[in-house]
């Protein structure tokens, strides 16, 4: 059973910079493509980033050129750099398997941008 577990959100000024990371548990880390997903209140939960096991990266328009992927197999751990941040850019984040999450979910880490 593969367990994830998300940190690294906070509050952040529009503009700014926030770097989340999500550890996992499990020898299948390696093999498996993973993606970090969010969901704002009232929302529906939304791929934004995926990483294959190779490290070829995918993003939704609305974070491209300003997201960033990257994953340490040796770790187990997955990461998002997240610059320029919106205040659109709020909610929750997880991480999970790309393109199907079945995973369990972790608790995710919650990012605030707002000034």
């Amino acid at each position: 059973q593969v367990q994830l577990v998300e940190s690294g959100g906070g509050l952040v000024q529009p503009g700014g910079s926030l770097r989340l990371s999500c550890a996992a548990s499990g020898s299948i880390f390696s093999i498996v493509a993973m993606g970090w997903y969010r969901q704002a209140p009232g929302k529906q939960r939304e791929l934004v980033a995926g990483i294959t096991s190779g490290g070829s990266t995918n993003y939704a328009d609305s974070v491209k050129g300003r997201f960033t992927i990257s994953r340490d197999n040796a770790k187990n751990t997955v990461y998002l750099q997240m610059n320029s941040l919106k205040p659109e850019d709020t909610a929750v984040y997880y991480c999970n398997a790309d393109p199907t999450p079945w995973f369990r979910w972790g608790q995710g880490t919650q990012v605030t941008v707002s000034s």
